[in-house]
């Protein structure tokens, strides 16, 4: 078989189990910053530890640096899409909800992304097979949220949508990407987006969180270094690593293996254990992804 040609063998899935590990472990390393640092600052944190670690993986690599200014702001837009916007969601809700909860609702990236794909790319259209898809991740989260969310204000409900609203933000950033920065070198794009993120972050966190704490406490630190370095800088080398070898449509997959590590990994350090409802709704969300994804119907046709 061609190397050129994506397959998902014995390689891929190492690969894309350690991605599915160390973006599961985040929301466990955010849970840990939580406890001696704002939302907002974690976010900066994240992108500003993790750019210079990518930015010696694209020196070493030779990939080169695009000078043109679209490009660059491009990079802006891109930063406050997929990392700016989401982190800072994303950390603002695990004030209120646990890590393994937060990680299930964050599964509902792939089915809000070809949604969002389909209304607005004229190459992915929203075919029938997206719609029940996207359908069923709406009742994953319905059955997640419970009849609470119909009944009264849950500050837990507000912290799920703001989750939610970071998976929104995902959705329209993978648009973004494919619309403003195609032809561009992969792991440049990586590097551009955390740029950006950065350059965007530090005036919002000085503005309403003020300049960051140093004097934390080493586990705490420990949690920040781990989210940058490992869960953001390692995080995009695996994925792009895979996507070179695996394909788009099987690195996919790790959508679906985020949760269970998040939940393992909460239950083995922080002592979290999911409600019966966040295990159903993660379900149904996984039955989601199954109908728009199409490779388990297609397997069931031939047979």
């Amino acid at each position: 078989m061609s190397p050129s040609q994506p397959v998902l063998d014995v390689k891929s899935w190492v690969l894309l189990l350690t991605l599915a590990a160390v973006w599961g472990g985040s929301f466990i390393f955010a849970e840990i910053a939580l406890r001696e640092v704002p939302p907002l600052t974690i976010a900066l944190h994240r992108v500003f530890w993790a750019l210079p670690v990518l930015a010696l993986v694209v020196v070493v690599r030779r990939v080169p640096v695009p000078r043109a200014p679209r490009v660059w702001g491009a990079y802006l837009v891109m930063g406050a899409l997929n990392n700016a916007i989401p982190f800072s969601l994303i950390f603002w809700g695990q004030t209120r909800i646990d890590a393994g909860l937060a990680a299930i609702l964050n599964g509902t990236t792939a089915l809000f992304g070809a949604v969002v794909a389909g209304l607005l790319l004229v190459d992915e259209p929203l075919t029938g097979r997206r719609i029940a898809g996207a359908g069923l991740g709406l009742a994953g989260v319905a059955v997640i949220m419970g009849p609470q969310a119909l009944t009264g204000f849950d500050p837990g409900n507000l912290a799920q949508l703001a989750v939610l609203g970071a998976t929104l933000s995902y959705a329209f950033a993978g648009v973004w990407g494919k619309v403003a920065l195609r032809g561009q070198p992969p792991l440049m794009n990586a590097l551009g987006m955390l740029a950006g993120s950065t350059v965007l972050l530090i005036p919002t966190v000085s503005l309403v969180d003020g300049v960051p704490v140093v004097s934390l406490s080493a586990g705490v630190w420990g949690a920040l270094l781990g989210l940058a370095v490992l869960s953001t800088a390692l995080a995009y080398v695996l994925y792009f690593a895979i996507l070179a070898r695996a394909g788009a449509a099987n690195l996919l997959l790790v959508t679906l293996l985020i949760p269970p590590f998040a939940i393992a990994l909460g239950a083995a350090f922080l002592g979290e254990r999911p409600g019966p409802g966040a295990l159903a709704g993660f379900a149904v969300i996984a039955l989601g992804f199954a109908v728009t994804d199409g490779r388990l119907l297609r397997r069931k046709t031939r047979t």
